[in-house]
C-alpha cells in the first residue's frame, strides 16, 4: 500500500531565515525548533537555520535540546522553560541557556552546576502580561541578583512572550513592552550587567518593530506560515512543507450511496470515490472530510468525503474522472497551479496554522531536499 510524505524545503527554511534577519536587522534570529521543528524535523531545519545566519536555537523540554546535540548541532540553545528538577543534570550536559523564573529552580540550577568549568547561561523570564509562565515583574531584580550572585550560574538573557503580537491593532502589546522596558531599567538601575534582551515572537518581529530589542524567536514564520491571517501581506514568506500520498483504490458508486463511518455524507450523483492511505493518525484531522476541504490530483481539486478515518480518506474525483491508482494527491502543497496551504485547513477547522502542521503524525515519512 502506498504510504504518505511530507516533502520538506531546506532551501524555504533557509529563505524565510535570511527574510527574517533582513527584517529585524540588527537584532539576532534565534529559530524556535521545539515539536519536532514544528511538524518538519527539528534536525535539518536547525541546519538550514542556522547555515542561512541564525543565531540561536529554541526548544520547549530538555529532550529537545539533547537530540540537537547528538545530531551534531553546537549552537547556543535556548529552554524556553524551566525544566523540571530531574531533567537538569540532562540540560546542563547539553549546555542549553536555561530560563528560570522562580527562586526554587534558580537554587537548584546553581547546586547542580556544582564545580562545572564555565558557569551555566541562564535567562530570566518576565511575565508582563500572557500570564503562562514567568516571574512577576516586582520580584526582577531580586531574581536576577539572586543569579548574578551565584559563582556557577551567568546572567546572561531577559525576555517576556508576547500575547496578541499577532493583532497588530490590539495596544496591549504596547502595554507589554513598556512594562519589559521598566523591569530593563530596573536592573540595570541595581547595578546588574547588561543582558540579551528579547521579547519578539514571529508575529512581533513582523508586525512590532519595537518588540526586536537584541533577539527575535522566530517559529511559525521559519516554515513559511504568517503567524495570523491580519499578517499574511507583512512578509513574503515561503510555505516549506508539502504533505502528499498516492491514490491507493477507486470504486464507482450510485447516487444516494453513504460513505465512511456514521454514513455522514450522501453522494448527490454517480461518481467515482478515491481512497487515500492517510488518516487523522497521521495528522489529517478527523472533520476535515465534513467541512468541505479539498485535495489536489491531477492539478485539479478534489472534495474529501465523509468522516476521515484514523489511516484512510475518501474524495469524489468526479464522475468522468481520469485519476488512476498511483495517482499523487496532495493534501498541503501546490500541485500543478493549485495550492492548499495549512492556513486553509486552519480556517475549516477553526483553529491556528501552527496546530496543523504540528499535528503531522511520526508515520508521514519526511523527505528533506532543495527543490
Amino acid at each position: 500500500m502506498a504510504h504518505a510524505w511530507a516533502d520538506v524545503s531546506l532551501d524555504a527554511i533557509a529563505a524565510n531565515v535570511e527574510t527574517l534577519r533582513a527584517v529585524c536587522e540588527p537584532a539576532a534570529v534565534c529559530a524556535v525548533v521545539k515539536a519536532d521543528g514544528y511538524g518538519h524535523g527539528a534536525g535539518p531545519v536547525a541546519g538550514a537555520a542556522l547555515e542561512a545566519g541564525a543565531a540561536w536555537l529554541a526548544v520547549a523540554q530538555v529532550a529537545e535540546a539533547s537530540a540537537l546535540r547528538r545530531a551534531g548541532v553546537a549552537a547556543p540553545i535556548l529552554l524556553l522553560s524551566e525544566p523540571r528538577p530531574a531533567d537538569l543534570a540532562e540540560a546542563l550536559a547539553a549546555g542549553v541557556a536555561v530560563t528560570v523564573y522562580t527562586e526554587g529552580l534558580i537554587r537548584q540550577v546553581a547546586s547542580a552546576a556544582g564545580d562545572g568549568a564555565l558557569p551555566v547561561p541562564v535567562h530570566l523570564k518576565v511575565d508582563t502580561g500572557m500570564h503562562r509562565v514567568g516571574a512577576a515583574p516586582p520580584d526582577a531584580v531580586r531574581l536576577a541578583s539572586l543569579v548574578h550572585e551565584a559563582p556557577t550560574l551567568s546572567l546572561d538573557g531577559l525576555w517576556t512572550h508576547c500575547a496578541v503580537a499577532d493583532d497588530p491593532d490590539d495596544p496591549y502589546t504596547d502595554d507589554q513592552l513598556a512594562a519589559f522596558d521598566a523591569v530593563s531599567l530596573d536592573l540595570e538601575r541595581a547595578g546588574l550587567p547588561p543582558l540579551l534582551r528579547h521579547a519578539a515572537n514571529s508575529a512581533g518581529a513582523i508586525a512590532h518593530p519595537a518588540s526586536r530589542y537584541d533577539l527575535v524567536r522566530c517559529g511559525i514564520a521559519v516554515y513559511g506560515i504568517p503567524p495570523a491571517p491580519a499578517l499574511r501581506d507583512r512578509l513574503a514568506l515561503e510555505p516549506a512543507v508539502r504533505l502528499a500520498t498516492e491514490v491507493s483504490f477507486l470504486k464507482r458508486l450510485p447516487a444516494g450511496a453513504r460513505v465512511s463511518y456514521g454514513l455522514r455524507h450522501t453522494l448527490e450523483r454517480d461518481t467515482t470515490v478515491a481512497t487515500l492511505p492517510i488518516g487523522y493518525a497521521d495528522g489529517v484531522f478527523r472533520r476535515l472530510g465534513l467541512e468541505g476541504q479539498e485535495v489536489l490530483i491531477r492539478g485539479r481539486r478534489a472534495p474529501m468525503i465523509g468522516v476521515v478515518t484514523m489511516d484512510q480518506v475518501l474524495v469524489d474525483v468526479g464522475p468522468d474522472s481520469d485519476v488512476q491508482a498511483g495517482d499523487e494527491a496532495v493534501l498541503l502543497g501546490s500541485q500543478g497551479g493549485e495550492r492548499i496551504t495549512p492556513e486553509e485547513w486552519a480556517e475549516r477547522l477553526d483553529t491556528i496554522a501552527y496546530e496543523v502542521v504540528c499535528a503531522l503524525g511520526a508515520r508521514v515519512e519526511r523527505r528533506y531536499g532543495h527543490p
